[in-house]
């Protein structure tokens, strides 16, 4: 039997959105300015096109978040895919309001909540599913960050991970160290 206190969904998906957020910006940090604007094709999106529609998607998601439908009237997710930053600052502040907005409702719940059904486009959820949804939808975004960056960035990426051929003194180096519990993203 643990004589720790289990820990509640709120107190680790918080961090978890955190270090989605912390990824991103290391990610893009470095990527050149003219980066955030480049695509890899013709129907793919920028960095930046990818923040505007993150950004509409969290403000929308997150405005309201228990009393009005995710999918905001106001909306123009069609609009999120037509490029229409034009530097670093706006793509950033931007990203900034989109997440500030998260937290700020994601700071607001209490565990009792996590079964309250909320809805997104007429479609029940539980505070818990919507979560986990946004989670999941915001990580795959934030990859994309990641990848688009990387790619810009050429050789002079550094890993925000493990690097290549580093895994065996990384995994020695854990594997010294008494067993403990530990988040992955601290």
């Amino acid at each position: 039997m643990s004589t720790t206190t289990p820990l509640n969904f709120l107190d680790n998906i918080r961090p978890l959105f955190s270090y989605y957020k912390s990824l991103g910006e290391r990610a893009m940090a470095q990527a050149p300015d003219d980066a955030l604007f480049q695509t890899t094709g013709n129907s793919q999106n920028s960095i930046a096109t990818i923040i505007k529609h993150l950004h509409g998607n969290m403000l929308s998601r997150w405005t309201n978040f228990l009393t009005e439908d995710g999918e905001k009237p106001w909306r123009d997710r069609e609009g999120e895919f037509h490029p229409t930053f034009v530097n670093r600052a706006e793509v950033m502040q931007a990203w900034k309001e989109g997440w500030a907005c998260l937290f700020e409702a994601i700071g607001l719940l209490k565990p009792e909540q996590l079964q309250d059904l909320i809805y997104i486009r007429n479609e029940g959820h539980t505070v818990l599913e919507a979560l986990q949804r946004q989670l999941a939808h915001y990580s795959y975004h934030c990859g994309q960050i990641v990848l688009l960056s990387k790619h810009a960035a050429g050789q002079y990426w550094q890993s925000l991970s493990i690097a290549r051929g580093e895994t065996q003194a990384y995994n020695a180096k854990r594997f010294e160290q008494p067993k403990e519990r530990k988040r992955f993203y601290e």
